[in-house]
C-alpha cells in the first residue's frame, strides 16, 4: 500500500519551473528520503504535498486525499515540521504543546497522554515553563517534531529538520524518526545532508526540479555508478583537483571534506598516474590514496555532471 502517490506534479513561478513533472510513490510506514541541494525543488514539493501550495499541474494523493480537491483533509491527516522550527519562541514549552494540541482538536485523557509523550521524547519533563526560544537547538528540534505528530498522524512531513543542528543532536533526532517508522508512521523527509539518506528505506534524488535517481542507498551506489572511486588525501586539495580534472583518465572530480574524490575506469593504473602527476611532476604531498566504496554524494555529483 502507498501512503503517497504523486502524478506528474509541476509547479511554476512565472517562467521559472521549480518542480518539473515529477511522479513517485511512498509506501506506508517507510522513511522516504527526498534529497537534493538547496534550491532543487524539495521544499516546494513538500509544501504542495501538504496542501499548502497549489500545483500548477498534476496531482497527488496523500493519505488517500487529493491535494487539489481535498487540501483541508490532507492538512488534517498529516504532521508537518518546517525547516524553520514550527514553534513559537515567545511561548513556554507547555504553551506550545497546548496550542498544537488545541489546533488538532485533542482533549481529555488523550491529550494528557500525548502531552506527556511529547515532553518525554523532548527530554523536557519538569521544564514545561521554560521559554521555547531559550532551548538548545537539538531539544527544540525534538519538541517541534513532538508537536507536529501530537495528534498521531499516519504521515509526517519533515522539511530540512536537522538543518543547523550539531551532529550528535542530528543522530538523536534520527533515532526518533526510526521509532515513528517502527510504529507505522510514514516519514517523508527532505534534506541536503546526503549522509542522512543512509537512514532512509527509499530515496529520491532531485536536481533543478527533476527526479534524477531513485532506490535504496545500496541501489543508488550500485546502479548509477559503474566506475571506481579513488579517495586522495593531499595538500593543496583544490589545486590538485584543478590539475586532475584536465586528465583524460579522470571522469569526475569532487571535494569530499578535506579529501579529493576522483572517478576512474581503472583504479590501479589511475593511482600510478595520480602519484606520477601530483607527487612526481607537481611536488604535492600525498598522504593517502585508496579505492573506496562510492558515497551518495559521489552518486549525486556524478548524476549532476552527467545531466
Amino acid at each position: 500500500m502507498h501512503s503517497i502517490t504523486v502524478n506528474n506534479l509541476t509547479k511554476k513561478f512565472g517562467s521559472f519551473v521549480s518542480v518539473d513533472n515529477i511522479s513517485f510513490n511512498v509506501k506506508e510506514g517507510e522513511i522516504f528520503g527526498f534529497l537534493g541541494a538547496n534550491g532543487a525543488g524539495k521544499s516546494t514539493t513538500i509544501r504542495m504535498l501538504c496542501g499548502i501550495l497549489e500545483p500548477t499541474s498534476g496531482d497527488a494523493l496523500v493519505g488517500g486525499f487529493s491535494i487539489n480537491s481535498e487540501p483541508d483533509k490532507v492538512k488534517s491527516s498529516i504532521g508537518y515540521m518546517s525547516q524553520r522550527f514550527s514553534l513559537y519562541n515567545d511561548l513556554t514549552v507547555q504553551e506550545n504543546i497546548d496550542f498544537f494540541g488545541g489546533v488538532y482538536g485533542l482533549s481529555g485523557s488523550n491529550f494528557r497522554e500525548r502531552k506527556n509523550w511529547v515532553l518525554e521524547i523532548a527530554n523536557l519533563k519538569g521544564k514545561e515553563n521554560l521559554l521555547t526560544g531559550l532551548l538548545p537547538g537539538g531539544i527544540k528540534q525534538r519538541l517541534a517534531l513532538g508537536t507536529a505528530v501530537i495528534h498521531n498522524p499516519k504521515i509526517v512531513f519533515l522539511d530540512e529538520p536537522t538543518s543547523g543542528v550539531d551532529p550528535i543532536s542530528r543522530r538523536s533526532f534520527w533515532d526518533l524518526i526510526n521509532q515513528l517508522s517502527e510504529e507505522g508512521t510514514t516519514v517523508f523527509v527532505t534534506t541536503h545532508y546526503l549522509e542522512e539518506a543512509e537512514f532512509c528505506n527509499n530515496i529520491i534524488l532531485i536536481n533543478a526540479g527533476k527526479l534524477v535517481a531513485e532506490g535504496t542507498s545500496e541501489e543508488l551506489k550500485t546502479n548509477y555508478i559503474n566506475h571506481k572511486i579513488i579517495d586522495i588525501e593531499c595538500d593543496r586539495t583544490v589545486e590538485a583537483m584543478e590539475i586532475l580534472e584536465k586528465e583524460t583518465f579522470v571522469l569526475d572530480t569532487s571535494i569530499f571534506g578535506n579529501n579529493l574524490h576522483i572517478s576512474v575506469l581503472d583504479d590501479v593504473s589511475a593511482k600510478k598516474s595520480v602519484l606520477a602527476l601530483l607527487e612526481g611532476k607537481h611536488s604535492f604531498r600525498i598522504r593517502k590514496i585508496d579505492t573506496i566504496v562510492p558515497t551518495l554524494e559521489d552518486v549525486f555529483i556524478h548524476l549532476i555532471e552527467k545531466g
